[in-house]
């Protein structure tokens, strides 16, 4: 049996083949952060319509136990490409909350450019409540809706954090940063700084429209009944 002949021109083809091919890639990328943004923009708007009693109850309780700070925690943050935002918190610490950061970090409890610790002495008795139902994110519902941020993505880093970064740690700071994303709903606070980077690589690759949606489904189930935040 002969072999089909490829035609003579193929050469002059192929690059065609694969440039159509890029286009399509292209448009698939282009489509699926057009519906992104449109999801970002209704649920965050709902989000902050529907809870606005919630965020009044919320600032009531922080002031009665600390009068003297405020009720919402604006620090910066890193985001794409390596652009800062303010990023948005209820206080959930001490008014003086950074100055001791310093003295604490010998007790961090997460490896690499991260600082976390699950007694933290800063945090105040509402604040804990707030952290352990993750009610002190909500805030950052009006970052999405600005655009600074979206719903799904790799955490927003603070910029001490980044000037420890490798040149493939940088990578997870090529897409929009999130208020929930793929190492969180796989993972939550069990992973070290590398797992985490890898973890957040792995959805920049993967992810999609679905993909999305099952991160916040399987974020609001967690935070029903999940203790790990902190």
């Amino acid at each position: 049996m002969s072999m089909q002949k490829l035609p003579e021109d193929y050469e002059a083809v192929l690059p065609k083949l694969y440039m159509l091919h890029t286009d399509e890639r292209r448009k698939e990328a282009e489509s699926y952060l057009i519906m992104k943004r449109m999801i970002d923009i209704f649920f965050s708007a709902l989000g902050l319509l529907v809870l606005m009693p919630l965020f009044v109850v919320v600032a009531i309780l922080i002031k009665l136990e600390d009068p003297k700070g405020k009720v919402f925690f604006r620090q910066n943050r890193v985001g794409k490409n390596e652009k800062q935002f303010p990023m948005y918190k209820f206080r959930s610490m001490v008014s003086n909350a950074e100055e001791l950061k310093e003295n604490l970090m010998a007790y961090n409890e997460v490896s690499g450019a991260m600082f976390k610790i699950k007694n933290d002495p800063r945090i105040t008795q509402i604040g804990r409540f707030l952290r352990k139902t993750s009610i002190d994110e909500l805030p950052q519902l009006w970052n999405v809706l600005i655009g600074q941020m979206s719903l799904v993505g790799p955490r927003p880093p603070l910029p001490e954090e980044v000037a420890q970064y490798t040149d493939y740690d940088k990578q997870r700071l090529t897409v929009t940063p999130g208020c929930t994303g793929y190492w969180q709903v796989n993972a939550r606070n069990s992973v070290g700084f590398d797992e985490m980077v890898q973890l957040d690589l792995t959805y920049i690759h993967i992810r999609s429209t679905m993909l999305d949606l099952k991160i916040i489904v399987k974020t609001g189930l967690m935070l029903l009944g999940s203790k790990d935040a902190y």
